[in-house]
């Protein structure tokens, strides 16, 4: 069965989505079935989570909302685990950035 998920979260990370934060997002994204999609905004556009050039390039700064939608069997998962990881500030805090 498939399922359809979608949130939001701000990027409180410094440098916004930058080289580091966009490879542990795709990383993440990769371990899901489910297509993981990110936008600047909820009309999209939406890029693929899963490949680090498009995630890179969207160049999402500090203070922007993330978007984020997943279509698949664990498409709540996907997108649950995605607005943990921008909300645990990609998982890099105290590591001196």
């Amino acid at each position: 069965m498939s399922e359809t998920a979608n949130g939001s979260v701000v990027i409180t990370h410094d440098v916004g989505l930058h080289a580091r934060p966009s490879v542990k997002l795709t990383k993440l994204a990769k371990g899901y079935t489910s297509t993981l999609e990110i936008g600047g905004s909820a009309e999209g556009p939406w890029i693929d989570a899963k490949s680090i050039v498009k995630v890179m390039a969207m160049k999402a700064k500090q203070h922007s909302t993330l978007f984020v939608r997943a279509a698949g069997a664990d498409a709540q998962a996907a997108v649950d685990a995605v607005i943990s990881l921008v909300r645990r500030d990609f998982d890099e805090a105290g590591d001196g950035h």
